[in-house]
């Protein structure tokens, strides 16, 4: 995190060699990656664990479906962070929902030194505030899903359009880390989100 490359090498050359010989993959893999990093890793072992492997090749894409696969949100965004501007606006988005402040703040500012222009710039009081990062939008429309309404009836009534619903709802359901509307209501009214329906 500092950026002290020469001493990620030092401290990762004994270790990855002895993961090498126990045929440790995830421990291969994730040495490996930091080495890689560091510009000193020439080829990917043949033990390496597959997603940082993909991370290795530059393969970044496929890296963040095979962490997303395994549920390893983290690590997700940090292959989405090694891809484009599109990858790296997915992936602050990510870090934010999982509360990884300070790697979306160095993200931010990689970007803004690439020249990357409008870069996120982080939540609002608000978001910060409410216990799943959700935005003020995101929680009316959360609101409006505890009533049962559809995403059209939704879009209608804040006056907004299905696809920016969408939108909204596909970020409520990474940030409630859940798979489906009935889910998301589920957990919000269990955190204290939404009020129990009476």
């Amino acid at each position: 995190m500092r950026g002290d490359m020469t001493e990620v090498r030092t401290e990762v050359a004994g270790a990855l060699k002895l993961a090498v010989e126990k045929k440790h993959p995830w421990f291969v893999g994730e040495l490996s990656y930091l080495l890689w990093q560091t510009g000193e890793l020439d080829e990917v072992p043949s033990v390496c664990a597959e997603p940082y492997a993909l991370q290795i090749r530059g393969q970044w894409q496929e890296a963040a479906v095979a962490w997303e696969a395994l549920g390893c949100r983290y690590e997700q965004a940090r292959a989405l962070a090694e891809g484009p501007e599109s990858g790296q606006r997915a992936a602050i988005g990510l870090f934010e929902a999982l509360g990884g402040q300070p790697m979306a703040e160095r993200l931010r500012h990689q970007m803004r030194a690439a020249g990357v222009r409008a870069v996120p710039r982080g939540p609002r009081p608000t978001t910060r505030d409410n216990i799943a990062g959700l935005t003020t939008r995101e929680m009316q429309v959360l609101t409006l899903l505890g009533e049962g309404l559809q995403n059209a009836e939704i879009a209608q009534r804040l006056f907004r359009s299905p696809r920016t619903v969408e939108h909204h709802l596909a970020s409520i359901l990474a940030k409630l880390a859940v798979d489906s509307r009935g889910e998301a209501v589920e957990v919000a009214r269990q955190r204290g989100l939404l009020a129990a329906p009476l």
